[in-house]
């Protein structure tokens, strides 16, 4: 067991403890509260904060972590399976190198758990998860699995396969080919229902079909690179044909959308803003577009898109976020509760809560002081990080 005691605990679901304690028992929280009011024995590991404030572990809500090494170097490539522009049979869990020295950065920054997957270069590109980063096994390192299917419009699959003489190459040959995708699969998935137990009536056996059935039957969503108005229009526009559940990741344009993005009821996941504007589409690029998007009423969660931004700096954008006009309540919800109910891991993760799993950052100061530092980082009840 380990007490956490004389903190200042931001429980993000349950407002501020100035003074607060939190126990921890086989990786949940058993108990949060003001001051100490239990005893306990030479068998508890005791975390004297003196005052220092508390947060959940962070989140990072869109990234490649584990995927792509500490070199761009073929052999450390691993998040685009660019062979083919369909590719929803493919799982970042069976290319996460658990080893990789970013998945040690971001604990040692305290981000606790990360969605990972494919990158943007196809058009459906494949099945993300959702994982702590501690661990040497990334099977025991799953939260859940898959937590979305990636797919992308715009720019990145235009290039990724029109330049070499293939299938897309404008933004309706994207649309056209997730359209159809999803067709075969919807078909597929209505051949399967009305075989029942018939063997002989069911289709035969088609792994990207299958991958997309947790799509079509709403058990996941679709995690949709769109940075332009025009193709976050077209991604609502085909979720409403297939009735789809849907995030919109990076959301560049989103501030100029912000109320019909709204009246659709989705999420965001905005970012990375900390980078150049490389390419046409990231024309509006802005740290302010969380402000917005925010104001409009609409949940955002705040990415880095690692390796965009290295992981280590999710923090660093939030602030960043802040400066611009975020207000910092949201900026933190959009890093920690904001993730994971965008995820639909918040069963466990994102607020400190009795019955969540004990993933928990230690600060030296502010979380938004640019200078402050991670004293300890905490993940299923174990210190995994020590300044």
């Amino acid at each position: 067991m380990i007490l956490i005691k004389n903190a200042k605990i931001n429980t993000i679901s349950n407002g501020i403890i100035d003074d607060g304690y939190i126990l921890i028992d086989n990786g949940k929280i058993k108990e949060v509260g003001e001051k100490i009011n239990l005893l306990y024995n030479s068998e508890i590991d005791v975390i004297d904060c003196n005052g220092k404030l508390v947060t959940p572990g962070l989140i990072e809500a869109h990234c490649h972590l584990g995927l792509y090494g500490d070199t761009s170097s073929l052999e450390n490539n691993d998040y685009n399976e660019s062979s083919e522009v369909i590719t929803p049979e493919v799982s970042a869990i069976d290319s996460i190198n658990p080893f990789s020295s970013s998945i040690e950065e971001a604990r040692k920054s305290g981000v606790t758990t990360v969605a990972a997957g494919p990158g943007s270069a196809n058009v459906i590109g494949g099945q993300f998860v959702a994982f702590k980063t501690y661990g040497k096994r990334i099977d025991n390192m799953i939260i859940k699995a898959p937590v979305a299917m990636k797919a992308a419009l715009g720019e990145n699959p235009k290039r990724s396969h029109g330049g070499k003489g293939r299938s897309p190459l404008t933004r309706m040959g994207s649309a056209a080919l997730m359209r159809e995708a999803l067709f075969k699969a919807k078909e597929y998935l209505s051949k399967k229902e009305l075989a029942g137990d018939d063997i002989s009536k069911k289709p035969a056996f088609n792994m990207k079909h299958e991958a997309l059935i947790p799509v079509l039957k709403g058990e996941i969503p679709m995690k949709i690179h769109a940075h332009r108005a025009d193709d976050i229009f077209t991604a609502i526009r085909i979720a409403k044909e297939f009735n789809l559940s849907i995030t919109l990741d990076h959301c560049t344009d989103g501030a100029l959308i912000a109320e019909e993005i709204k009246e659709e009821g989705l999420n965001a996941i905005v970012g990375p803003s900390f980078t150049h504007k490389t390419k046409l589409e990231l024309a509006n690029k802005s740290f302010e577009t969380a402000k917005i998007l925010s104001e409009a009423g609409i949940k955002i969660a705040i990415t880095t898109d690692s390796p965009v931004v290295p992981i280590e700096y999710l923090q660093l954008m939030a602030i960043l976020a802040v400066k611009e006009g975020l207000s910092k309540e949201e900026a933190l919800r959009s890093i920690t509760l904001n993730a994971a109910e965008i995820l639909n891991i918040n069963n466990r993760v994102g607020s400190i809560e009795v019955g969540k799993d004990a993933d928990i950052v230690i600060w030296s100061g502010d979380i938004f002081d640019a200078l402050s530092k991670v004293k300890y980082t905490i993940i299923n009840g174990e210190v995994v990080y020590k300044s």
